[in-house]
């Protein structure tokens, strides 16, 4: 019959099956970023197509960069995204617990479960989840340095930094960064981490990263006979080229004589000077441009002692101009001094062997550059995405200020708590398969310790069935703890509900396909692995499992 409805070698798969190949999918994603869980979690080396290496144990990054194709484990990798956009972290922990749920869900469709009943289950288990982890949850003072140092130091306990000194530095800008950019309203906050700038200069060690309240920009100077220093900067930040147009349409210019062709470069001269002058007289002493900006402009700018940097992006100069608090300026004709904007110092300044424009002592501080050191890009890449996972968490915890104990506890006690509760029917069922999924976080975070998962499992449910609520992994020092939030081990509430939405909300979207019908693709030269498809695919339109 599908051959009747669809094009021919269009592939089909239906009922039981497609669920048992859709949960395979997903549970060798989800195996996959198992081991690079926890502080002691392993990286992952992704190779592209062109050679460029990245080596990671962020979820995020991982699920991106992957060329995944299986469609079941694709919406996995969009839950994953949305995790990361949410809130900045959780995202491994996302993709291995809707593998753990749909594991789960397995065994259930292997009792004759229907579909339906699991998803029931499934979400009214999330509902019971997101109360008890209220219920759990400590109300923090969202301005107490030392619960959003201890939320950075366990946020930063997966990632590579060598020693507590290195780690502390990184704590200490993180906070530092996020209050110079945080806005507060009467009790609540906003934070738009977007006002965080990295410039990445190879060089010293990663122990060299530092904070400027200011902006950096990755640039020099355009001429060598400007300013390299201007002390009470006043800033105009240009969207237009300083240098003469092209004309839109073509032209000929007939010269008869050589006076005339200095005349027509005379008066292209007067034209730049003219504006120059202009820049000069409404008190601007540093110009940005977003533009080109030609030798005559660099000349007369260098004469008039005018600071020139050309070519700035235009997200750069947008932000330059919400922390200088000035005007954009789109034409000569909009030259005006209100529109400047203003700097303690700007300057050209040496970050290993290159250079890079500091603006520093501004009025609006609201935006801040990370100046990130290290050997290789590789490791100042690591070095990014570890302040990116940071500033998040900590953000998380100002805007909604509430914590859980880490370490596998928060989930232990969750799934404690749901052992203890009923749902009528086989939903009952669905309720403890969650619990078991829940739980298996905890289980692996000690597998990624080196401690044997069997034995942290007896531990954690004795210490939880005692009334010992923060009991959990210390992974460090690996051993089962009676309260992890003694050895400063807290999670953010806002990202641990939001892993719990997510998987929940990939897993029930993944429940409920019980067809999957893959078009033939276009006509395409042969491939290895049958023709016009994937290898290992055996044939149009299908995927790994599909016959």
């Amino acid at each position: 019959m599908a051959n009747v409805l669809f094009r021919e070698n269009t592939s089909r798969e239906s009922g039981k099956d497609v669920m048992i190949s859709n949960i395979t999918a997903v549970k060798t994603l989800s195996e996959m970023l198992k081991s690079s869980l926890g502080p002691r979690g392993l990286d992952k080396m992704l190779v592209s197509s062109t050679n460029d290496i990245i080596v990671t144990n962020d979820g995020a990054t991982i699920v991106k960069e992957l060329d995944i194709q299986h469609p079941a484990a694709k919406i996995i990798v969009e839950t994953a995204k949305v995790q990361d956009s949410e809130v900045g972290d959780g995202t491994t922990t996302a993709v291995v617990l809707s593998g753990f749920l749909l594991e789960e869900a397995g065994k259930l469709l292997d009792q004759n479960i229907h579909p339906t009943i699991i998803i029931d289950g499934f979400k009214q288990a999330l509902e019971l989840s997101l109360k008890i982890s209220k219920d759990i949850a400590i109300k923090i003072n969202p301005e107490n340095k030392d619960f959003l140092k201890e939320i950075a130091y366990t946020t930063l306990s997966s990632k590579f930094f060598s020693g507590k000194e290195e780690l502390d530095k990184v704590i200490d800008i993180a906070i530092n960064a996020i209050l110079e950019i945080m806005n507060k309203y009467g009790d609540n906050y906003s934070i738009d981490l977007d006002n965080v700038k990295y410039v990445k200069k190879r060089g010293e060690s990663i122990s060299d990263v530092e904070l400027i309240k200011g902006y950096v920009l990755d640039k020099e100077v355009a001429h060598e006979g400007m300013p390299k220093r201007v002390d009470e900067a006043k800033i105009a930040i240009l969207d237009f080229a300083l240098e003469v147009k092209k004309p839109e349409i073509s032209a000929k210019l007939s010269i008869a004589s050589p006076e005339q062709i200095k005349s027509a470069l005379d008066e292209q001269a007067r034209y730049i000077k003219s504006i120059v002058d202009k820049l000069a007289s409404i008190g601007a002493n540093v110009v940005i441009c977003q533009k080109g900006m030609d030798d005559i402009a660099q000349y007369f700018l260098a004469k008039k002692g005018i600071m020139g940097i050309k070519n700035v992006s235009r997200s750069d100069i947008e932000k330059i101009a919400k922390t200088t608090g000035g005007n954009i300026i789109s034409s000569p004709n909009d030259l005006d001094s209100t529109y400047l904007g203003y700097a303690k110092t700007v300057s050209e300044k040496e970050v290993g062997k290159e250079k890079a424009i500091f603006i520093e002592g501004v009025k609006q501080a609201k935006v801040v550059t990370i100046l990130v050191r290290g050997a290789t890009d590789i490791s100042m890449d690591e070095v990014e995405r570890s302040f990116n996972d940071v500033l998040n968490a900590i953000r998380n915890v100002i805007i909604y200020p509430y914590v859980v104990a880490g370490g596998g506890a928060f989930e232990e006690e969750i799934a404690m708590r749901l052992r203890n509760n009923s749902l009528p029917g086989k939903q009952q069922l669905a309720l403890e398969a969650f619990a078991n999924a829940v739980e298996e976080i905890a289980v692996t975070l000690a597998e990624t310790a080196g401690i044997d998962p069997t034995e942290a499992l007896v531990n954690l449910r004795t210490m939880h069935s005692k009334s010992l609520d923060k009991s959990g992994v210390d992974v460090m020092n690996g051993k089962i703890v009676e309260d992890i939030t003694k050895i400063g081990v807290l999670d953010p509430l806002k990202v641990k509900e939001q892993v719990l939405k997510g998987a929940v909300e990939a897993t029930s979207a993944i429940l409920k396909i019980d067809d999957l019908i893959a078009a033939a693709p276009s006509k395409q030269p042969q491939q290895q692995g049958g023709e016009g498809g994937y290898p290992g695919m055996g044939g149009y339109g299908g995927y790994p499992g599909m016959m």
